[in-house]
């Protein structure tokens, strides 16, 4: 493998992007499970690739258009998606700029790369088109709807969490797109529920690391259905906590590191990023696309008004996860599908 002594850990590099805290806890579960199966594994935030100040300046960018203007970022990533010309020059502007520090990164004697961030794989994707990168290169879908900025050419296989997401990566051009599990860290399998101060059914409201979108006002609307308490998590956004806990509406959390225990406690989690048990008021851009696509699958109903809140929290509030979401965890791991590239 790419030159390594008999007795040597192949190597795999994995590259997240400190966009929130999604892409990078793919990555570091990627990291733990190629260690466990006895990779050499090593992870790089994308940000830092671009340079100190131009990684900082577009995270602070992206996580100032969310709470200010969250509409414009819709209205970019839309107008992205339908016109390729702009979409492919936005990602080769990015690719170039990134390209010197990625290759320094990585380094030689590389089995294969990783990348959880579509923006990394634009740059991998340049690296392996011009020969620059021996490795394979391969890109794990965090979300399941699937812009066109997660497809980059060059790249050697797209690794998606359901035919939905695989069948949009084909579209967008993906050459070769395998069907794996989700990276989860088994905590979540493992973890013993939360005690919380609230009497009856508990709604988990969460938002991300960063606490954006239209969090207090999710919470407040579970509140007047009566069917469930809500715990919000804000995540690093105390000025949201502080409003949800002034309103008296359920517990307000800050940053929780103990996630795992805290969803065991919770009846149905209502999120707006995309993701089980319910999807509700979801973010512009990739909330909606990956809500819809959640919907699609089988995995979450999209709740798109308040109208239809209360039937959707008495419906997850009866009954256990849907059948598909039993079948995400019951395909090929990640770690299988690149194991079998590499060797």
């Amino acid at each position: 493998m790419s030159g390594y002594a008999e007795s040597a850990a192949p190597r795999v590099a994995v590259i997240s992007g400190s966009m929130g805290a999604g892409h990078d806890g793919a990555a570091r579960e990627l990291v733990r499970e190629l260690t466990a199966a006895g990779y050499a594994a090593d992870r790089h935030d994308f940000l830092d690739l671009l340079g100190p100040r131009a990684g900082r300046a577009l995270r602070g960018l992206y996580a100032r258009q969310l709470r200010v203007a969250p509409r414009s970022w819709g209205w970019l990533l839309g107008n992205l998606g339908r016109h390729p010309a702009l979409n492919a020059g936005v990602a080769d502007l990015v690719a170039r700029a990134a390209a010197p520090r990625m290759r320094a990164a990585l380094g030689p004697e590389l089995s294969a790369v990783v990348s959880t961030y579509p923006l990394a794989s634009q740059a991998l994707g340049r690296l392996r088109r011009r020969g620059e990168l021996a490795a394979p290169a391969v890109t794990f879908l965090t979300d399941l709807s699937v812009h066109p900025l997660w497809v980059a050419p060059g790249i050697d296989l797209h690794l998606a969490l359901h035919e939905v997401a695989a069948g949009q990566a084909r579209d967008r051009g993906a050459a070769r797109v395998d069907v794996v599990g989700p990276l989860v860290a088994p905590a979540f399998r493992e973890a013993a529920s939360m005690a919380l101060p609230v009497d009856g059914p508990v709604a988990l409201v969460v938002a991300g690391s960063w606490g954006v979108g239209e969090i207090a006002e999710t919470a407040a609307e579970i509140a007047a259905t009566g069917l469930a308490t809500p715990v919000t998590v804000c995540g690093h956004n105390e000025q949201l906590r502080r409003r949800i806990a002034a309103a008296g509406t359920g517990l307000a959390l800050g940053w929780v590191t103990g996630m795992p225990a805290l969803v065991r406690a919770a009846g149905v989690v209502v999120q707006n990023a995309g993701g089980p048990v319910i999807s509700y008021r979801c973010l512009p851009g990739h909330g909606t696309t990956n809500a819809q696509a959640l919907d699609r699958a089988g995995l979450a109903p999209w709740v798109t008004g308040p109208d239809g809140l209360a039937a959707a929290l008495r419906a997850a509030l009866s009954g256990g996860p849907p059948p598909a979401a039993e079948r995400l965890f019951a395909g090929t791991s990640a770690v299988s599908a690149l194991k079998a590239l590499v060797t």
